[in-house]
């Protein structure tokens, strides 16, 4: 059974009825912990990685932004998608061009079709090995967020391999309506959650556990890069 297959994007009040109270406060941990880990150290890392999907331009346009202002980032690494969504685009070097892409020395793009997220991870993952990257920022919209970040979490556990995944929040409002469902951010957030919850399950995302002890390992072998300001702090500070 496909992964895309088990949940829909868009989930009702009622498709949540069968999981426990428990299992609710396991995502909400999760959800909060990863998105109160500091964007900032972004500025810091190796690599800035795009998980593209749903026709949203705007992680491409907002990952090259940060690509093109940071000079310290060595690689930009853009997971392919789904052909199969109808918004699907070929992502090449011309595509990103025409988004303002302009430094090409890096920019790493992965041929093959990902038609779902644990195929973006296991790419991101062997780019990680093929290029020593140490640490890297995940770039996607902040519905899509928690669930990206625990199916990485995952390719990399499985894989032996530990370094810093710092969330990359895509700036986008959340009642713009993704191209691919014409849904909004509010609307897609309970299909993530059943996802998450649905994929626990299953073993192809990181449990709250994992979480815990990655985060755990984090902020004790890297709370320098975690606490290190925002590259746009440093200037005004260099400035003034």
């Amino acid at each position: 059974m496909s992964r895309s297959s088990v949940t829909p994007r868009i989930a009702r009040d009622d498709d949540l009825a069968g999981f426990t109270a428990g299992q609710f406060l396991a995502v909400t941990k999760a959800l909060t912990m990863i998105l109160a880990l500091p964007p900032s150290a972004g500025d810091h890392v190796d690599a800035l990685v795009i998980a593209s999907g749903q026709g949203e331009e705007w992680r491409f346009t907002h990952a090259i932004r940060s690509w093109e202002a940071n000079l310290d980032l060595r690689y930009l690494l853009v997971a392919n998608g789904n052909p199969t969504e109808k918004t699907y685009v070929e992502i090449t070097l011309g595509y990103l061009r025409s988004l303002g892409l302009r430094r090409t020395n890096g920019v790493h793009l992965q041929a093959e079709p990902a038609p779902n997220t644990a195929l973006q991870a296991a790419w991101i993952v062997s780019q990680v090995k093929d290029h020593g990257i140490t640490s890297l920022a995940l770039a996607v919209s902040p519905y899509h967020l928690p669930r990206a970040y625990l199916t990485l979490l995952k390719a990399f556990n499985e894989a032996g391999v530990r370094l810093p995944i710092i969330p990359a929040p895509v700036a986008v409002a959340p009642d713009r309506l993704v191209p691919e469902t014409g849904a909004t951010a509010y609307d897609l957030v309970p299909g993530e959650v059943k996802r998450m919850l649905t994929y626990t399950d299953e073993g192809w995302i990181a449990t709250l556990e994992e979480l815990q002890q990655y985060l755990r390992w984090l902020w004790s072998h890297h709370e320098s890069l975690l606490r290190a300001p925002s590259r746009r702090s440093v200037e005004h500070r260099v400035r003034a």
